[in-house]
C-alpha cells in the first residue's frame, strides 16, 4: 500500500503509522502553495522542520501500585509570530511524525488568523480510556513537571486534544503554578487554554471548533446561495467537535443523517437527534447500536446521500475509496488532516468543495487566544461577545481564503498556506536571522 493513495479499508484495521507518514503528507501541502508564491527558499527550509522535538520517558503510578513507563512528546514548530501554541492530545498511536504535522498546522492556523501565536502540539502514547482518573491526574502532573519550562505562558501554551479535556488543562495549570514563584502563581494561568471556566477557561471554549466549523459552513452557503435548513449532513467522529457541531447544525435546521466514530456506523434518513445521541453516548461510550438509527458499514456510510459531510475523528479517513464514495455538496474539516492528497484532487474534479481543516477547525485556536488574552487581562468575557468575536473572525478568515483562492486561481487549501506562509515570510523578511 502507499503512503498516499492507498487509505481506507486496511487503514482503519492498521495503526496510524500504517496509513503513510503524515508529517510528509503536511509538507506536500504547504510546498504546493509555497510554488505558488514563489516562498524564499530561505523560509521554505527553516519551515521544512520544527524548531524543537522534546521526547520524554516518565514513569507513573498505577492504582495497584505497579509503576509505567510512559512516552510523552512535545514539538515545537515555530514561533516567529508568537508564543508556541497547541493541543495535548493522549491516545495510543501517538507518534513523532504526527506531531510534527500538527505542530505545522497549529503554526498556519496561527499565522492564517492573524492571531499572535505559533505552533506546537505534543502529548503522550496512552489508551486514556483506560486509566482511571487519578492515573490520569498522576500521568498529567508527572508529564508536565518532567516538561518544566519548555513550556510556560509566553513560550508554549498547550491546549486540550484528543483524549484530554478541561480537567486535564486544570491539572496541568495547577501543577506548572506550584513549581512557579510563589508570586507568580495567579499570573500564570494562562500557561494552558481550554481550562474549565471555575479555574480560568473562557465561556465558549468548549463550543468553539464546532461552532467555528458552522461559522464557516455559513459563509460558505451564503457565497452558494444554499439553504441550510432541511439540509442533510453526516458526520464521522462524534466527540467534543463533531457533537457540538451536530447540535449546533440541527439547531439551524440541518438534519444528520448519518454517524459514525470508532465502535461502528448508523444511519437514519429520517434524521438523529444529537442531543439524544450524546445521552446514549455517555453511557456507551460510542453511537453503535444507538437505537435511534441503523447500524450501517463504514463504506456504507460513505456512501450516504447528503449535502454536508463533517469529517470529525482522526486523521488519513478519506482515501481514493472514500472519495469515490462520496456523495456530498461540501466537505468540511473538523479533524486534522482527514483528506489524503489524491483524493482530494478526485472530489476537487467531481466538483465536491473543501473547507480545509487549517480553516475550517481553527475555532478552537482562536478562542484559546481569547483566553488567554483574558488571563493574561485577569478579565471575563460574556459568552456571547465571545462567539460574536469569533463569528466575525472566521468569515473574515474565510473570505480572505476564498478571495485569494479565486484570485490565483487555486483551491481553498492551497489559498489558506498562500496566505499563511507570505505573513510568516514577511516576518522573517522583516526580523532577519539572529546573530
Amino acid at each position: 500500500m502507499s503512503s498516499t493513495n492507498k487509505a481506507p479499508e486496511k487503514a482503519k484495521k492498521s495503526s496510524l503509522k500504517d496509513r503513510g507518514n503524515l508529517f510528509e503528507i503536511a509538507m506536500q501541502q504547504v510546498s504546493k502553495a509555497a510554488d505558488v508564491i514563489k516562498l524564499d527558499p530561505k523560509v521554505r527550509n527553516i519551515l521544512a522542520q520544527p524548531k524543537n522535538e522534546l521526547i520524554i520517558n516518565f514513569p507513573v503510578q498505577m492504582d495497584d501500585g505497579s509503576w509505567k513507563m510512559f512516552k510523552g512528546y512535545r514539538v515545537q514548530h515555530n514561533n516567529m509570530l508568537g508564543p508556541y501554541k497547541g493541543g495535548m492530545r493522549y491516545h495510543h498511536e501517538a507518534n513523532l511524525d504526527e506531531m510534527k504535522a500538527l505542530a505545522a498546522w497549529m503554526t498556519y492556523k496561527s499565522a492564517l488568523h492573524d492571531i499572535p501565536f505559533g505552533g506546537g502540539k505534543g502529548g503522550v502514547k496512552v489508551a486514556s480510556g483506560e486509566l482511571s482518573m487519578r492515573e490520569k491526574e498522576r500521568l498529567t502532573r508527572r508529564f508536565t513537571h518532567a516538561l518544566g519550562n519548555n513550556i510556560g505562558p509566553e513560550w508554549d501554551i498547550p491546549a486540550p486534544d484528543v483524549g484530554t479535556d478541561g480537567q486535564v488543562m486544570v491539572w496541568m495549570m495547577d501543577t506548572y503554578m506550584n513549581v512557579a514563584g510563589y508570586n507568580d502563581k495567579n499570573a500564570v494561568r494562562r500557561v494552558v487554554t481550554g481550562k474549565t471556566i471555575i479555574s480560568g477557561g473562557s465561556h465558549g471554549r468548549s463550543e468553539a471548533t464546532g461552532l467555528g466549523l458552522v461559522y464557516c459552513i455559513e459563509e460558505w452557503a451564503r457565497d452558494k446561495k444554499f439553504n441550510l435548513d432541511g439540509c442533510t449532513f453526516t458526520v464521522q467522529g462524534f466527540g467534543n467537535v463533531g457533537s457540538h457541531l451536530a447540535n449546533l447544525l440541527t439547531k439551524r435546521g440541518a438534519v444528520m443523517v448519518g454517524v459514525g466514530d470508532h465502535g461502528g456506523y448508523i444511519a437514519n434518513p429520517e434524521g438523529i437527534n444529537p442531543h439524544k445521541l450524546l445521552q446514549y453516548m455517555a453511557g456507551k461510550g460510542t453511537v453503535a447500536k444507538y437505537q435511534g438509527a441503523a447500524e450501517i458499514t463504514r463504506e456504507q456510510f460513505f456512501g450516504l446521500e447528503c449535502d454536508l459531510f463533517v469529517p470529525a475523528a482522526l486523521e488519513l479517513e478519506i482515501g481514493v475509496d472514500e472519495a469515490n464514495l462520496l456523495k456530498c455538496k461540501l466537505i468540511c474539516e473538523g479533524a486534522n488532516g482527514p483528506t489524503y492528497p489524491e483524493a482530494e484532487e478526485i472530489l476537487l474534479k467531481r466538483g465536491v468543495d473543501i473547507i480545509p481543516d487549517v480553516l475550517a477547525n481553527s475555532g478552537g485556536v482562536v478562542v484559546s487566544y481569547y483566553e488567554w488574552l483574558q488571563n493574561k487581562r485577569s478579565e471575563r468575557w460574556e459568552l456571547e461577545e465571545v462567539r460574536g468575536r469569533l463569528a466575525k473572525r472566521m468569515a473574515t478568515t474565510y473570505q480572505a481564503v476564498r478571495q485569494c483562492a479565486l484570485h490565483r486561481k487555486v483551491d481553498m487549501r492551497t489559498a489558506v498556506y498562500c496566505i499563511a506562509l507570505e505573513r510568516l515570510q514577511q516576518a522573517y523578511a522583516e526580523r532577519g536571522i539572529f546573530p
